[in-house]
């Protein structure tokens, strides 16, 4: 015979009081079930937590700008232009990893302005 540990004791208990009965969301499937897994989850949720409408914090757009870099090159006429894009992305980088962007944090690497020439030249057929 096994000893019920203090956890499950305090669990069975409440559950003799009825305290998990008619809980919100009972019956229902967990929010995000069957949906695929997206790393930014965690972003959506507090969008919504905090009804957050307009203005969005700084290092989040700083996410986007990065994960949209390639679109942002893309549109560059020059080199030189590219590496003015990549180098000032990498200036938000630095102030987010220091802490002086507003928002949540955000875990970002600084850019390689060299690979983002590469791919601009690689995209325009010269590479």
């Amino acid at each position: 015979m096994s000893q019920e540990s203090p956890v499950d004791k305090a669990i069975r208990e409440a559950q003799e009081r009825g305290e998990f009965d008619n809980l919100p969301g009972a019956g229902k499937p967990l929010p995000g079930a069957g949906e695929g897994y997206r790393e930014d989850w965690w972003l959506k949720q507090w969008i919504q937590r905090e009804q957050i409408t307009g203005a969005v914090p700084a290092t989040l757009l700083l996410r986007r700008d990065v994960e949209d870099v390639d679109d942002a090159i893309a549109r560059c006429r020059t080199e030189s232009e590219v590496r003015r894009l990549v180098d000032a992305l990498n200036e938000r980088i630095v102030k987010s990893q220091r802490g002086y962007l507003d928002g949540p944090p955000v875990v970002l690497k600084t850019l390689d302005p060299q690979e983002f020439v590469r791919r601009w030249f690689a995209r325009r057929g010269e590479g």
